[in-house]
């Protein structure tokens, strides 16, 4: 946590180094700024260009082979896709809860017939809900209510439209990444404003795959997502947000989030429990708001805040159990490691000329 300019992604960068070189820890990279490239490439690891553009595909649609049956996969698949319906099709309100029951009633026909034949050629897409929604006919339901409930459906597809036919159906495609390499960055830098948002969260879904595939390997998998209150801002996005976060770690996965907003961190209970739950906190330096509340939420003294308080880049508070150290990284600029991670291009310019 810390104010733009604290040293946020330098601090991730430097601990994707030390992961990378001490452990066999797998990594992915949620990159938003186009921020840790650079490193990624360094290290002989895959970037993953999310772009309209882009030749680089993600399909939301993706489910493990080695889940064929596995209710609790079909589940969780149901629920990340019923969170990514209710973000494009939900409006102020989100979805009901009868809209809600349709589509998972799709995704489970949608499924059933793909576990029948699983193969990769026959993986699901997009576009696969939308025919399934237009064809959607309600069972159990009253006659008087079998109206109302397929023009509900008729109303989700043509909200997809956007997304399947339209000018934004960059996820209508199935994956075609090789998600093998053990550290990997999703550079979504250009994605644009109306996939963004959606980006994330389908980056999101993709770790989870991998935390399940690892769990198996009994590998560990850590995932930083940069700009993470991009994925709070929104209701929906929230609430499963922070459910897949618990869930990657009972199943092995080592989440880190960084992000300059500490307000949208404490607006909910809900995303509140991100917070209260991490073992490990790192602050940088902080607005005076900012250290207020943090000051109530995690019992931090006036003292204590004075490391937060016009801080330099690298130095902060360290929160670990009920620890709190101060600390100072003054990494060596003179390095070519500085150079990869830097995102000061002034600073790279100047130790060039000094060199």
């Amino acid at each position: 946590l810390g104010t733009p300019g604290s040293g946020k992604s330098f601090s991730a960068k430097r601990e994707i180094l030390s992961c990378f070189l001490i452990t066999k820890d797998d990594i992915i990279v949620c990159d938003p700024e186009g921020e840790y490239f650079p490193l990624v490439q360094a290290l002989h690891g895959q970037v993953v260009r999310l772009a309209t553009n882009s030749k680089d595909f993600l399909n939301p649609m993706d489910i493990q082979l080695s889940h064929r049956g596995d209710k609790e996969a079909l589940k969780l698949k149901s629920d990340f896709l019923i969170t990514l319906c209710d973000l494009i099709a939900g409006g102020k309100n989100g979805l009901e809860n009868d809209e809600k029951g349709i589509i998972d009633t799709c995704i489970k026909h949608i499924y059933d017939g793909y576990f029948k034949h699983p193969k990769p050629e026959n993986m699901p897409i997009l576009e696969d809900l939308y025919n399934a929604l237009l064809k959607y006919e309600p069972r159990d339901v009253a006659p008087e209510m079998q109206r109302e409930a397929k023009q509900k459906a008729v109303r989700i597809a043509n909200s997809l439209v956007l997304y399947v036919h339209g000018s934004q159906n960059y996820f209508n495609h199935r994956t075609n990444v090789d998600s093998h390499n053990r550290i990997m960055c999703f550079d979504i830098r250009d994605l644009g404003n109306q996939l963004k948002e959606i980006g994330m969260l389908i980056v999101q879904d993709a770790v989870w795959n991998r935390v399940s595939q690892n769990r198996e390997r009994k590998v560990a998998t850590r995932y930083y997502c940069d700009e993470f209150h991009l994925l709070l801002k929104e209701k929906q996005t929230a609430i499963y947000s922070v459910e897949i976060w618990k869930r990657f770690r009972k199943w092995g996965g080592i989440p880190t989030g960084l992000t300059q907003n500490v307000g949208d961190f404490l607006k909910s209970e809900e995303i509140e429990g991100i917070l209260g739950n991490s073992d490990f906190v790192y602050l940088l330096n902080q607005n005076a708001k900012d250290q207020h509340i943090l000051a109530d939420k995690l019992g931090l003294s006036e003292k204590q805040l004075m490391h937060v308080t016009n801080s330099e880049p690298g130095s902060g508070l360290i929160l670990f159990d009920n620890v709190v150290i101060p600390f100072v990284d003054k990494y060596p600029a003179d390095t070519k490691t500085f150079a990869i991670m830097n995102t000061k291009p002034e600073e790279n310019v100047k130790n060039d000329e000094e060199g």
